[in-house]
């Protein structure tokens, strides 16, 4: 592609002037691959931006997406409905083994999250409780780019530029620690005192005020970071004991991340209102859910007839969304998916930790199909040696993603061991020539 063709599109996330200079260019992809402009094959070690589980161009989902745009392009779900979003919502209780009752749409991980907190401050309205108004989030906590998300999100580079945010909002410290968590497979030991902060921030605040606490079960854009043991556990009780909502991010850990269907199956902790996405139409089309317990919903019917929620998109329940959606769970049911994710989930990980050692590498943590590598980073320079790192894989015909200095992998769940070993071989090469 010329590259005086590229100057219009100002690129999300991206040094745009460093892309342009050189560019990574995709054309096409299929099961474990890209390939670039050039035909040359890249394993995606992503799953695109951690949201194609089931690998690229998989046949029942394309063909189910091109037969519904055939048949309903568009419906809009204000006021009137369309059979697809009916059916996904009952299967998507399913999946969730009818822990949670209601549905609602969103178009992105963002919108759900940003749909999540305005249900949590409406259901406490709802129910008569309007002075809960405020929201906690977390330390490098990523809750999209919504003014919700990147408020209760703890980012600094996210918040920044663009404030003021919204008010009344307060955040948990973070629980990484290099120091005591180092090289850990799994939840690492240490640090799940650090949820007994809200209770610091209940003390602050007072619970009557507090309608929510938010956290990714598994940090995930800002670099993998782990909770420890018990950790997720302490924050349900302290959130049940004040009457705080909790709200599980799970735009990233979502549809089998983690080898399980949500991560709040693989830790064992229910929060009352789940935000997903990315996997949940395998990257195909764009769409985000919000899970909610029924008793949330109901809190919303206990009023006057009408409208009980005054929110929404017009892409809410996209016919064609929905029709990848349903799709996705098929193929994780057909294929068993999530089993055999489970079955080379140990040889991930001893791959990962293989790299032990290597020039620059001072930490690596696992858990489930993701990992955390992260890299010392040089003096006055952050972000500089992964993001040389992130190019250097590129060009060897893998794709990588980078947080600062730390890389994060991610593949999608149909991975063999042959492209674990080519991953960690092209990976490992890379990283042994870092300055």
């Amino acid at each position: 592609m010329n590259k005086s063709k590229m100057s219009s599109f100002w690129m999300p996330f991206t040094a745009n002037r460093d892309f342009k200079a050189q560019p990574r260019l995709l054309a096409s992809a299929e099961g474990m691959y890209y390939r670039d402009v050039d035909g040359n094959a890249i394993l995606d070690g992503t799953a695109g931006l951690w949201c194609v589980p089931c690998g690229h161009a998989q046949p029942r989902i394309v063909k189910a997406v091109q037969q519904m745009v055939g048949k309903l392009d568009f419906a809009p779900t204000f006021q009137i409905g369309h059979p697809a979003a009916f059916e996904l919502a009952d299967k998507l209780m399913d999946y969730t083994q009818h822990r949670y009752g209601q549905v609602f749409y969103s178009n992105s991980g963002s919108e759900a999250v940003d749909t999540a907190l305005k249900i949590a401050l409406a259901y406490h309205q709802a129910r008569g409780d309007g002075r809960r108004t405020r929201l906690i989030g977390r330390e490098r906590g990523y809750h999209g780019v919504g003014f919700g998300g990147i408020s209760v999100g703890g980012i600094a580079g996210n918040r920044k530029t663009f404030g003021p945010l919204l008010p009344g909002v307060d955040h948990l410290p973070h629980t990484h620690n290099l120091e005591k968590n180092a090289f850990t497979r799994g939840e690492p030991e240490y640090g799940a005192h650090l949820a007994d902060e809200l209770e610091r921030i209940v003390a602050l605040h007072d619970a009557s005020t507090i309608a929510a606490v938010i956290v990714e079960p598994v940090a995930g854009s800002t670099g993998v970071l782990i909770p420890p043991k018990g950790y997720l556990q302490r924050l349900r009780e302290i959130c049940t004991k004040h009457g705080i909502l909790l709200i599980f991010d799970e735009v990233i850990t979502g549809f089998g991340r983690l080898t399980t269907p949500f991560a709040a199956d693989y830790f064992a902790v229910e929060p009352d209102i789940m935000s997903t996405a990315k996997g949940l139409t395998n990257g195909t089309v764009p769409m985000g859910a919000v899970f909610v317990k029924q008793w949330i919903h109901d809190a919303f019917m206990d009023g006057p007839a009408g409208i009980e929620l005054f929110h929404g998109y017009t892409y809410s329940g996209h016919p064609l969304a929905c029709a990848a959606a349903l799709a996705t769970l098929e193929v994780f049911e057909e294929q068993q998916l999530l089993a055999h994710a489970k079955s080379v989930q140990s040889y991930w990980e001893d791959a990962i930790h293989s790299l032990r050692g290597l020039p620059h590498v001072i930490d690596l943590r696992s858990i489930g199909m993701i990992a955390g590598i992260e890299l010392a980073s040089i003096p006055g320079k952050p972000g500089a040696r992964a993001f040389e790192a992130f190019k250097r894989t590129f060009a060897e015909g893998v794709l990588i993603r980078t947080t600062g200095d730390i890389i994060a992998l991610s593949p999608p769940l149909t991975l063999e061991k042959k492209h674990i070993d080519e991953l960690f071989g092209k990976l490992g090469a890379v990283l042994k020539t870092l300055a």
